[in-house]
């Protein structure tokens, strides 16, 4: 049984830092992604990884603000998060796809990804 389990989250000033994890158990991925969702919006794309760490992929507006990092002895992802502002306010989900992908097109859509966790609150105040 797949299980993506997100942590990390929390409340932090405008200009803060914080880490997210998931915990990954249940199967070994090609590409492993987190996305989020604020109030009343789409779940949006954030940042992707391959399994082998090789190569990862931005959304433009976390580029130089966030880093994707997986360590794959212990299964587990990662999404530091710096020079927070209070429109990254969210939930947080992990994600999770069979296929290694080669490009944004394939990282970044919603729908290539099987496997999602529960998500994980990050409010930023102003």
């Amino acid at each position: 049984q797949v299980m993506l389990v997100e942590s990390g989250g929390g409340l932090v000033q405008a200009g803060g830092s914080l880490r997210l994890s998931c915990a990954a158990s249940g199967g070994t991925f090609g590409t492993y992604g987190w996305f989020r969702q604020a109030p009343g919006k789409e779940r949006e794309f954030v940042a992707a990884i391959r399994r082998s760490g090789s190569t990862n992929y931005y959304a433009e507006f976390v580029k130089g603000r966030f880093t994707i990092s997986r360590d794959n002895a212990m299964s587990t992802l990662y999404l530091q998060m710096n020079s927070l502002k209070p429109e990254d306010t969210a939930v947080y989900y992990c994600a999770a796809q069979n296929k290694i992908c080669f490009d944004y097109r394939c990282a970044g859509a919603r729908a290539e990804y099987e496997y999602w966790g529960q998500g994980t609150q990050v409010t930023v105040s102003s």
